[in-house]
């Protein structure tokens, strides 16, 4: 399991550093919030996958202008509010929206 996480954290760094070369905005906003928000979302990506008692797999992460939303699946509620604990601690995090339903 700790493999599968070490290849999720690579590959969460690998993309941002794909996005941060090659930001589309779509016209939406500045590239360079959009550069801040993929960077978010891919510390929040790695630090879920270094983290033991969350299911990184199972948590999805999206960030719009340093608001962070997270949604999936959480075995325990100390899993879902570990998520959103570890999203919290990050840079540039200004609002965490856990949407992370518990498993039944």
């Amino acid at each position: 399991m700790s493999v599968r996480r070490a290849v999720s954290a690579l590959a969460v760094v690998a993309g941002l550093l794909a996005v941060t070369g090659c930001a589309e905005t779509g016209g939406r906003e500045a590239s360079g919030a959009y550069v801040d928000d993929s960077a978010i979302t891919s510390t929040v990506k790695a630090r879920l996958a270094e983290d033991r008692t969350v299911d990184a797999d199972a948590i999805q992460v999206e960030t719009a202008n340093g608001n962070v939303v997270l949604s999936g699946v959480a075995r325990t509620p100390l899993e879902k509010s570990t998520a959103e604990s570890i999203a919290m601690k990050v840079r540039g995090v200004k609002t965490i929206q856990n949407n992370v339903a518990l498993r039944p």
